[in-house]
């Protein structure tokens, strides 16, 4: 005979643990968050966050089915921190390079969280949130259903993937860091002109452009395509078009 479905609420510890915290799915994300600031993705296990959170192991699967589902909930919690305070202001170009910047803000501030979730689909509801925000703000522009979503598409990949790269970066050994950034100093910038030209001409911008994040640029460079391509719809229309 098959066990009886237990709601989830009932499933969730309602006696404090031994240092007096209730644990609930907020707590025990916060926490994780921590420990993989401290320890990186390896020290994030079910052993640790119990002795984090002062209860046993066992407790954490009242709340989450394992370690990916609260992989996925870590992930989710990034999104609703970009979600925090982005308002729409009825200008869709302002509006997505907002929600865009938001969303790589709370990653890379994050970076061993970014790494371990940037390219997870969590189908939860912050996730589920921005993207019908993206969506919506697409669509009440003017763009027709099949160039929202491929639009949609470039914008979140491009996002979560100078997300992934920058937070790899910042995830790095400080000294490993500092070698890469010193890197565009100490050896691009004497490179003789005889042999490489054009990077002895761009050195001095080289070394100050390539140690911060190239996201901002190509955010705006994929803005641009589309407001050009919105325009081209409209110009299309005006001239009959269906």
């Amino acid at each position: 005979m098959a066990k009886p479905v237990v709601p989830e609420e009932k499933r969730r510890r309602r006696r404090p643990t031994r240092s007096g915290r209730v644990l609930s799915e907020q707590l025990i994300v916060e926490t994780a968050l921590r420990l993989l600031r401290e320890h990186g993705s390896t020290g994030l296990t079910a052993r640790r966050l119990g002795l984090a959170l002062d209860c046993d192991p066992s407790t954490l699967y009242r709340y989450f089915r394992g370690m990916d589902d609260l992989t996925l909930a870590i992930g989710d919690a990034l999104v609703g921190r970009a979600l925090q305070g982005w308002r729409r202001t009825g200008e869709w170009l302002e509006d997505l390079r907002g929600m865009g910047l938001r969303i790589h803000d709370a990653y890379v501030s994050h970076p061993q969280a970014a790494v371990l979730t940037a390219a997870r689909v969590t189908g939860r509801a912050h996730e589920l949130a921005a993207d019908e925000a993206v969506l919506d703000v697409l669509r009440t522009a003017g763009f027709p259903l099949p160039e929202a979503v491929r639009i949609y598409h470039a914008f979140i990949d491009t996002t979560l993937a100078f997300a992934a790269l920058d937070a790899a970066s910042l995830a790095l050994p400080s000294a490993a860091l500092r070698s890469d950034e010193e890197m565009w100093r100490s050896t691009y910038a004497r490179l003789p002109a005889e042999t490489h030209p054009r990077i002895a001409e761009a050195a001095p911008l080289l070394a100050t452009r390539m140690v911060t994040s190239a996201y901002p640029t190509a955010l705006d460079m994929l803005l641009d395509s589309a407001a050009r391509r919105l325009e081209g719809q409209v110009s299309w229309r005006a001239r009959g078009g269906a």
